[in-house]
This record gives structure tokens, C-alpha cells and sequence, in this order.
């Protein structure tokens, strides 16, 4: 299952923006708040239980220096994934999304889609959230 999120753009140098992204403790400003718990990090891990009991491992994988930043899926998830956090430079600052591919059963994908949807649009809108305010 692939999904990508809505884009969002701010006003910021593409390597502030990268800088606080590539550190994966600063996702957890990213995660909404009120459907996340039990969160934990060191520099190149997090988990954290998402609203219905899931655990979400992830890993550092790659880092392509102010472009893109790639997160495996952890030993414990329920199933294989990567996200990759795509960052562009624009005009006026930085646009960043997110791209999700997952290997799941039919089932899964079709109980799992729709919150991984509003769980990245989530994140890429905390992203500006977090530079802009």
C-alpha cells in the first residue's frame, strides 16, 4: 500500500527544516498529541502506541542530506513498511511530504488506510504548525 500526504510548505531554509527533521526525537512534535501514547526515542529509533493499540517502531535508515530522510519499520510492527520524509526547496522556504509504503494483507490495508492517511497529513501540517505557529 502506498499513500502520500498532502504537502505542506514553510517559510524556512530547507536545512533548518532538515536539521529538525533528521533528529528522530523531534517526530514526536509531529505525532498528534491526543492519538499517541507510550512514546520513546534514542537518535536513531522511536515507538510509540497509536490510538487502537498499534505499536509503530521506527528506524533511522537513510538520510540524503536536505532531501530526504527514510524510516524503516521497527522489529515489532505488524507488518513491513518504509516512510520517507521528502523535503523540496521552494521560493519561499521548504515543502515537505511524506510517502508511506507498506506491505500489509488486503485486511489490514483496508482497516489500516484511512487513519495512516489522517495520521500523515497530520504530521506533514505539524511540521508547519511547529515552524510558523
Amino acid at each position: 500500500m502506498i499513500i502520500e500526504s498532502i504537502p505542506s510548505s514553510v517559510n524556512q531554509p530547507i536545512a533548518v527544516v532538515f536539521n529538525f527533521l533528521k533528529n528522530i526525537e523531534n517526530l514526536n512534535y509531529l505525532l498528534p498529541q491526543d492519538k499517541i501514547s507510550a512514546w520513546t526515542s534514542t537518535n536513531t529509533e522511536c515507538s510509540f502506541k497509536i490510538q487502537g493499540g498499534i505499536i509503530i517502531p521506527l528506524v533511522l535508515d537513510s538520510i540524503i542530506e536536505n532531501k530526504e530522510i527514510n524510516l524503516i519499520s521497527g522489529a515489532k510492527s505488524p507488518f513491513p513498511f518504509v516512510l520517507s520524509v521528502k523535503l523540496t526547496e521552494t521560493e519561499n522556504g521548504t515543502q515537505g511530504q511524506l510517502y508511506f509504503d507498506g506491505k500489509m494483507s488486503k485486511t489490514i490495508q483496508f482497516l489500516a488506510e484511512k487513519p495512516l492517511k489522517q495520521l500523515f497529513n497530520t504530521m506533514t501540517e505539524n511540521i508547519k504548525v511547529h515552524f510558523e505557529g
